[in-house]
Protein backbone atom coordinates (compact mmCIF):
# COMPACT_ATOMS: atom_id res chain seq x y z
CA UNK A 1 0.00 0.00 0.00
CA UNK A 2 1.24 3.27 -0.80
CA UNK A 3 0.69 6.55 1.16
CA UNK A 4 1.83 10.13 0.26
CA UNK A 5 2.53 12.90 2.60
CA UNK A 6 2.51 16.59 1.80
CA UNK A 7 4.24 18.94 4.24
CA UNK A 8 6.33 22.42 3.30
CA UNK A 9 2.66 24.60 2.47
CA UNK A 10 1.85 27.83 4.33
CA UNK A 11 1.57 31.45 3.85
CA UNK A 12 4.21 33.35 2.08
CA UNK A 13 4.31 37.28 0.80
CA UNK A 14 4.16 37.33 -3.06
CA UNK A 15 8.14 36.98 -4.51
CA UNK A 16 8.81 34.64 -2.17
CA UNK A 17 9.64 30.95 -2.00
CA UNK A 18 8.48 27.65 -0.42
CA UNK A 19 9.96 24.11 -0.67
CA UNK A 20 7.08 21.64 -0.56
CA UNK A 21 8.17 17.74 0.23
CA UNK A 22 6.16 14.78 -0.72
CA UNK A 23 7.17 11.57 1.11
CA UNK A 24 6.15 8.46 -0.40
CA UNK A 25 5.57 5.20 1.67
CA UNK A 26 5.73 2.04 0.15
CA UNK A 27 7.98 -0.41 -2.47
CA UNK A 28 9.59 0.43 -5.67
CA UNK A 29 8.83 4.28 -5.35
CA UNK A 30 11.87 4.84 -8.24
CA UNK A 31 9.40 3.11 -10.34
CA UNK A 32 6.51 5.28 -9.97
CA UNK A 33 6.10 8.72 -11.75
CA UNK A 34 5.65 11.68 -9.33
CA UNK A 35 3.90 14.63 -10.04
CA UNK A 36 2.96 18.11 -8.51
CA UNK A 37 -1.10 19.13 -9.16
CA UNK A 38 -2.76 21.97 -7.37
CA UNK A 39 -6.65 23.27 -6.64
CA UNK A 40 -7.75 26.79 -6.08
CA UNK A 41 -11.20 27.30 -4.60
CA UNK A 42 -14.00 27.21 -7.43
CA UNK A 43 -11.07 25.42 -10.00
CA UNK A 44 -10.08 22.29 -11.38
CA UNK A 45 -6.61 20.36 -10.28
CA UNK A 46 -3.89 21.29 -12.50
CA UNK A 47 -0.86 19.67 -14.11
CA UNK A 48 2.39 21.94 -11.87
CA UNK A 49 4.42 19.78 -12.35
CA UNK A 50 5.68 15.95 -13.09
CA UNK A 51 9.07 13.54 -12.88
CA UNK A 52 9.03 9.96 -14.36
CA UNK A 53 10.75 7.03 -13.48
CA UNK A 54 13.76 8.22 -15.21
CA UNK A 55 13.66 11.51 -14.69
CA UNK A 56 12.15 13.28 -17.39
CA UNK A 57 10.01 16.27 -16.24
CA UNK A 58 7.31 18.48 -17.13
CA UNK A 59 6.13 21.72 -16.31
CA UNK A 60 2.50 23.40 -16.50
CA UNK A 61 2.51 26.61 -18.48
CA UNK A 62 1.83 28.88 -15.47
CA UNK A 63 4.83 27.56 -13.11
CA UNK A 64 7.83 26.88 -16.00
CA UNK A 65 10.79 29.47 -15.50
CA UNK A 66 9.78 29.51 -11.44
CA UNK A 67 8.79 25.90 -10.28
CA UNK A 68 11.37 22.82 -10.24
CA UNK A 69 10.71 19.49 -9.37
CA UNK A 70 13.09 17.07 -8.21
CA UNK A 71 13.18 13.65 -6.85
CA UNK A 72 15.69 11.72 -4.28
CA UNK A 73 14.96 8.07 -4.98
CA UNK A 74 16.90 7.13 -1.71
CA UNK A 75 14.97 9.24 0.57
CA UNK A 76 11.66 8.42 -1.06
CA UNK A 77 10.76 12.27 -2.12
CA UNK A 78 9.68 13.96 -4.45
CA UNK A 79 10.28 17.78 -3.83
CA UNK A 80 8.66 21.37 -5.43
CA UNK A 81 10.71 24.06 -5.48
CA UNK A 82 8.55 27.45 -5.86
CA UNK A 83 9.98 30.84 -6.31
CA UNK A 84 8.88 33.97 -7.20
CA UNK A 85 5.33 33.14 -5.84
CA UNK A 86 2.22 35.18 -6.91
CA UNK A 87 -1.44 35.15 -5.30
CA UNK A 88 -2.44 33.06 -8.30
CA UNK A 89 0.04 30.58 -6.98
CA UNK A 90 -2.53 29.92 -4.14
CA UNK A 91 -3.79 26.64 -3.83
CA UNK A 92 -3.78 22.85 -2.50
CA UNK A 93 -0.83 21.26 -3.43
CA UNK A 94 -1.30 17.77 -4.18
CA UNK A 95 1.07 14.99 -4.91
CA UNK A 96 1.02 12.00 -7.30
CA UNK A 97 2.21 8.91 -7.54
CA UNK A 98 2.04 6.82 -10.77
CA UNK A 99 2.49 3.16 -12.00
CA UNK A 100 0.31 0.36 -11.78
CA UNK A 101 -1.96 2.37 -9.72
CA UNK A 102 -2.66 6.13 -9.11
CA UNK A 103 -2.15 7.15 -5.41
CA UNK A 104 -2.91 10.68 -4.03
CA UNK A 105 -1.80 12.43 -0.94
CA UNK A 106 -3.89 14.88 0.84
CA UNK A 107 -2.71 18.11 0.17
CA UNK A 108 -1.25 20.88 1.48
CA UNK A 109 -2.17 24.56 1.50
CA UNK A 110 0.30 27.42 0.05
CA UNK A 111 -1.03 31.28 0.37
CA UNK A 112 0.99 33.69 -0.83
CA UNK A 113 -0.86 36.77 0.56
CA UNK A 114 0.61 40.16 1.45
Amino acid sequence: QVQLVESGGGLVQPGGSLRLSCEFSGRAFSAFAMGWYRQAPGQQRELVATISNGGSIQYGDSVRGRFAISRDNVKNTVYLQMNSLTPEDTAVYYCKASWTYTYWGRGTQVTVSS
